[in-house]
């Protein structure tokens, strides 16, 4: 599923055009990221929680020449699923563990 798809999905639902569906998913993603840029982390109980990384640089390999470069530090951001949906997601798997 894409963003796009997102949209149209929630414009299936009663009182929600599509216009109305992409602002909502807009606003959505957009205050994830207005969170993140300050640094803020963003939880969504039960689903996720997102944060930001920093890495400090270091120095690496060229593949191509083998030369040593110096890696910038770097902020990357980190999602990490949460408890319920990890649960949801493996339930199958738990039952079919317990059958054997």
């Amino acid at each position: 599923m894409n963003k796009s798809d997102l949209i149209e999905e929630l414009a299936n639902k009663p009182n929600l055009n599509s216009k109305l569906a992409e602002k909502v998913v807009n606003i959505f993603f957009d205050t994830i990221i207005e969170g993140l840029l300050n640094d803020e982390r963003v939880e969504l109980r039960g689903f996720s929680s997102f944060q930001m990384k920093n890495y400090a640089p270091y120095q690496g390999r060229n593949p191509k020449s083998g030369g040593a470069i110096i890696v910038k530090a770097k902020k990357l951001p980190f999602f990490k699923v949460g408890k319920e949906l990890k649960e949801l997601l493996n339930k199958d798997q738990d039952q079919d563990q317990d059958q054997d």
